[in-house]
């Protein structure tokens, strides 16, 4: 099922727009720029007008008005979605103001498996995090190229819960935010191979044996899950290749994963009680 327009904007606005944005009339310092971006927030302006905030792969973030979006006749073909792939253009502004938006051709529309709710709601969680863990103009290559790849895994049935841990994962390491699997927290010393390991999220990785002592609380991974962690956590590791993940070691990441993302947002995402993993 395609992801809903009306359904994505109710959910993503539960998160709101970047505080501070205005409008600035009257400045000079404008210039012209286009690119592929995909759709990641939606938010009336006006009557006729639209916020729209988008993701591209040179531009990182960026807001943008779209002046007539929401008229029946205007210069955006086919309406806007969320999560769907433009080719757009936009004036973007030098003094602090919202961008405009001029034009946008649709080049993608994702589609969610009928038979799995985690991708269409995965969606949704994605673009709240990138949203939220994004930096205006902060630009991601390789994050965008795992975005595109991550709405495209959620067509297929079953990928969905795997294909969000990488998205996560991946997310944290361009933005420097990464646990660390094999180096102690607390010591800096070289972790050693074990049946299981201690998590800090607040601390940022694993925490070796001898400091363990140190720690009241500490959530346990398995030397199972930590590997599936490493492997995941690869910048190498293709958004569609395979990698095995047993529900004891999915629910073990999922807690660490959600702690780690909780630490990076500084609050819990709202869009994730609509996922329910299994």
């Amino acid at each position: 099922m395609p992801f809903s327009a009306r359904e994505g904007e109710f959910i993503c606005g539960l998160f709101p727009l970047s505080k501070g944005i205005n409008v600035v009339k009257g400045d000079r310092s404008l210039s012209t720029e286009q690119t592929e971006a995909i759709v990641i927030r939606l938010a009336d302006f006006s009557e006729s007008s639209r916020v729209v905030t988008c993701f591209s792969r040179e531009f990182g973030k960026f807001s943008a008005v779209a002046k007539g979006a929401k008229r029946a006749k205007s210069a955006f073909e086919a309406g806007l979605d969320l999560l769907s792939v433009y080719n757009i253009v936009f004036i973007r502004k030098s003094s602090g103001g919202l961008d405009i938006l001029t034009e946008a051709q649709l080049k993608r529309r994702f589609q969610s498996n009928d038979r799995d709710l985690t991708g269409l709601y995965g969606g949704y969680y994605v673009a709240e995090l990138l949203n939220g863990l994004n930096e205006e103009y902060d630009p991601h290559p390789q994050l965008y190229d795992d975005v595109v790849a991550t709405l495209e895994s959620f067509s297929v049935a079953g990928n969905a819960a795997t294909a969000i841990l990488r998205f996560e994962l991946g997310l944290l390491r361009e933005i420097g935010q990464l646990p660390a699997w094999d180096i102690c927290v607390r010591c800096g010393r070289q972790v050693e191979p074990a049946a299981w390991y201690g998590m800090k999220s607040s601390l940022g990785g694993v925490v070796c044996r001898s400091c363990l002592a140190q720690e009241e609380y500490f959530h346990r991974l398995t030397a199972g899950a930590v590997a599936v962690l490493r492997r995941l956590s690869e910048e190498s590791t293709s958004p569609q290749s395979r990698v095995s993940v047993t529900r004891q070691q999915f629910t073990e990441i999922r807690h660490v994963l959600d702690g780690a993302i909780r630490q990076a947002l500084g609050r819990r995402p709202k869009t994730l009680k609509f996922l329910k993993f299994t």
